[in-house]
């Protein structure tokens, strides 16, 4: 099938953006939420040409968009020479079949593009295995579309079955094994970081985590605090797994700090970071809650950890009574100190303290008020 194995032999991917607006989600803006996709497109290595809107009551079963605004969005992608379509929202592997027919290249949702990123971004074995797991479930009930060109045939006397049955039931068994293979190694991977963690926890050291949205600068931040060297860079998804540091002072106990894979809708539930953000906020005595003040009005990163747990059922109400510690990072960009005040009139009652992580701004300050959340934890 031309979407799924044939590849155009180019440099960089030309991608057009589909996103539709539903009244069920009218609170969302949906502008944003496409500008952070063609951020992870261009992330992933495409090109983004354009993006097209639909506004509608409830998606449709068969191509989500409207059947009149995909043959729309076709003859426009057509005329710009589009290699791919990526959709804002998940498609079922239904909605993806038809749209590939209905725009004749590669049609991905939002899912599909975070798995591919963090493929790309995967260095340490559980990392690897973690993703590949992750597509494999995503592709299990997309096999179909594979092998399109193998269809049942006809019934009758000697022609129940035709090969493209037989070869995808084949292919399912062998993607059921390795996902079963994966997940007996992700265990034991899993395993070790419990005993490397415990090792840690010997030492008394207190633990503090920062939570972010992704690429809200919590690298830069770890970089900044400590002797850590954890990858710095303008794009998602540099951090997949927690990196470590650790803030020494010189009369009080050493503090570990962990920086959290940060957060982007889509990609948790998909990847296992959900589980791994928890493993990693279940023993700290801070957090750090990072604000990217250069982007919109600051996320607030605890209420959409809050949410995503709660999805994944490992939210513990126990959590909110961590102390915390709310910092406005990149206040050097122009826009921060607007959508400083905008932040602070929604959380009136929390302080919020102001730093530029990647200028060495405020870090001294951010040491100190670490160790006055831990010698004062009450006073949140």
């Amino acid at each position: 099938m031309k979407a799924l194995i044939e590849t155009r032999n180019r440099r960089t991917e030309r991608v057009f953006l589909v996103g539709v607006e539903l009244k069920t989600r009218q609170g969302r803006d949906l502008r944003d939420s496409l500008e952070e996709l063609s951020e992870l497109a261009t992330t992933a290595g495409g090109e983004v040409v354009g993006d097209g809107i639909q506004k509608m009551a409830t998606p449709c079963a068969a191509t989500y968009i409207g059947k009149g605004k995909a043959e729309e969005f076709a003859q426009h992608c057509r005329r710009a020479d589009v290699d791919t379509v990526i959709f804002d929202d998940e498609l079922s592997p239904a909605q993806s079949r038809n749209l590939e027919t209905a725009f004749n290249c590669k049609v991905l949702d939002r899912t599909s593009l975070i798995l591919d990123i963090f493929a790309q971004r995967a260095r340490t074995r559980e990392g690897k295995l973690q993703i590949e797991l992750a597509q494999l479930q995503h592709l299990l009930p997309r096999l179909t579309r594979f092998w399109g060109h193998l269809t049942r045939q006809k019934g009758g006397i000697g022609m129940r079955s035709g090969e493209g049955e037989t070869q995808l039931e084949t292919d399912r068994r062998r993607v059921q094994d390795r996902i079963a293979h994966i997940a007996r190694d992700l265990e034991v991977v899993r395993r070790q970081r419990a005993t490397q963690r415990n090792s840690r926890q010997r030492n008394h050291w207190a633990l503090a985590s920062i939570v972010g949205y992704t690429n809200a600068g919590k690298s830069t931040l770890l970089t900044a605090i400590s002797r850590a060297r954890p990858k710095v860079a303008p794009y998602p998804f540099t951090t997949l797994h927690p990196q470590i540091g650790i803030i020494e002072y010189p009369d009080f106990h050493r503090l570990t700090v962990c920086d959290v894979p940060g957060l982007i809708e889509g990609a948790h539930r998909d990847v296992g970071l959900g589980h791994e953000f928890l493993r990693h906020i279940e023993r700290c005595k801070v957090l750090v809650l990072l604000l990217d003040m250069a982007g919109t009005d600051g996320r607030a990163p605890w209420d959409d950890y809050k949410s995503l747990l709660s999805e994944l059922e490992l939210y513990d109400p126990a959590l909110l009574q961590r102390p915390r510690l709310v910092v406005a990072n990149k206040m050097d960009e122009p826009a921060s100190a607007e959508n400083l005040k905008k932040f602070k009139r929604r959380i009136r009652k929390t302080p919020v303290m102001p730093m530029a992580a990647a200028f060495d701004q405020g870090t001294e300050e951010f040491k100190q008020a670490i160790r006055d959340v831990l010698e004062n934890p009450s006073a949140k």
